[in-house]
């Protein structure tokens, strides 16, 4: 090595630090690359996207050679650096001095600059890398091979399986994380509707349903005048036909097969029976997700939601799963709410039916939904008596006044406006 020139040992030593960067900086990018963009990428048949999906298929053999490579460079760095310095000062006590200084420029060009590059842009990295690592790999494959196998043995003492590999499938957490921190990237709407649709098994056709002291139907009972009247004027598409009480639903009648019978006065109460169609029943525990699905295979747009006894507790519809998905169909968060009305005051008027889930739409409030579903059944879970007219209490600090009892339900109540975070949010009674 006497005869070397010294600038040809400095030209090596800068190669050989060069070569250190490269190894380094291709270890970060290529395991930090973003799984699902990657797997995007190479969908689309990106080159380098392709290539670095096989190389991460045996990330064990990668990282062997990747570390094989970057410590014979920083090896034979050190070797080069120690000949430089003899030859320069030929006495054995700068060698350390020299080793320190090798030491801090490995560490600054070759470790922290090139790693930190290749996290903030891992693709710009990786790719280029891949085009050198494939061939290297071949080249290499034997010496990667028995460094992988020895280093597996010395896994296996301490009871970690080398196939082992942790899974790269998302939770339905992690996945919601992803969907809320992509930021810019999806519009606030789309965002809303994903975070949505995640949640649908979390609620049941019970959180949902129309009560069945709600359901609108027509009644083989009535006289036939008011039977016309209520086809006539209804302003749903389908409508249950039941004798006496909706627990005896004979079907659904859908207003486009009526009224055509209807307007040709070909319509009487045989008629009507014979157009109605078999009424469709669901478990009222039943997630939205599998009812969504349930509706598609069915072909069904409506259902009875029936409770363990078999007694129908409510009706669901297609568009009230959707609507659980996109949001109300109306611009406005309180138009449609029919069991809402704004006060000039600035409070609301509520029927006491009204589902949790929709007065927390509606009002921008958090009522808790694993409970009562009417704010009627919170009401009296909180209180734990049938309050009279006048009482007052707090719900998520919104005062709340009963207007007006009927039947032993709160018919009516008034919601106001929500007091400061201060204010002693558990329920107060008072009674006028």
């Amino acid at each position: 090595m006497d005869d070397v020139p010294l600038s040809v040992l400095l030209l090596a030593l800068f190669l050989l630090i060069l070569l250190s960067a490269f190894f380094s900086g291709s270890e970060t990018g290529l395991m930090t690359l973003n799984r699902y963009r990657l797997r995007h990428l190479a969908d689309k048949q990106h080159r380098g996207a392709l290539r670095v999906q096989t190389l991460l298929q045996r990330q064990d053999r990668l990282i062997g050679l990747i570390l094989l490579g970057n410590n014979f460079v920083n090896i034979l760095a050190s070797i080069l650096m120690t000949l430089i310095t003899l030859r320069l000062y030929n006495d054995a006590g700068y060698v350390f001095a020299g080793g320190m200084l090798l030491t801090v420029v490995i560490l600054l060009f070759a470790e922290v600059t090139p790693k930190t590059l290749a996290a903030l842009h891992p693709e710009r990295i990786a790719f280029p890398a891949a085009w050198i690592y494939i061939p290297l790999m071949k080249l290499l494959y034997p010496l990667v091979w028995l460094l992988n196998a020895a280093a597996n043995v010395v896994l296996k003492l301490f009871g970690v399986s080398p196939g082992d590999q942790a899974s790269q499938a998302l939770t339905n957490e992690e996945l919601r994380t992803v969907v809320i921190e992509a930021g810019a990237l999806i519009p606030k709407r789309h965002q809303s509707m994903l975070l949505n649709l995640m949640d649908l098994e979390k609620v049941t056709v019970e959180d949902i349903m129309v009560p069945r002291s709600e359901i609108t139907g027509i009644d083989l009972d009535d006289d036939w005048e008011t039977t016309t009247k209520t086809l006539s004027a209804s302003q749903y598409t389908r409508l249950p036909l039941y004798r006496e009480t909706v627990n005896q639903v004979v079907g659904i009648l859908h207003m486009r097969d009526v009224l055509p019978l209807l307007y040709r006065n070909e319509l009487d109460q045989d008629s009507l029976q014979q157009a109605a169609r078999e009424p469709y029943f669901i478990p009222e525990n039943t997630s939205l997700n599998k009812q969504l699905l349930n509706f598609q295979h069915e072909k069904r747009r409506i259902g009875f939601a029936v409770d363990e006894y078999g007694d129908i507790q409510g009706l669901v519809t297609m568009e009230d799963i959707l609507e659980e998905i996109v949001g109300e169909f109306t611009s406005d968060p309180a138009a449609h709410f029919e069991d809402i009305i704004a006060q000039d005051d600035g409070s609301w008027l509520v029927e006491g039916s009204i589902n949790i889930r929709t007065l927390n739409a509606a009002l921008k409030m958090e009522l808790a939904t694993d409970g009562p579903k009417t704010l009627n059944g919170l009401i009296t879970e909180q209180l734990e008596m049938i309050p009279v007219t006048g009482t007052s209490l707090l719900l998520d600090n919104h005062p709340v006044e009963i207007i007006q009892i009927k039947e032993n339900m709160v018919k009516t109540v008034r919601i106001h406006p929500a007091l400061n975070k201060h204010a002693d949010s558990t329920v107060k009674e008072t009674n006028a």
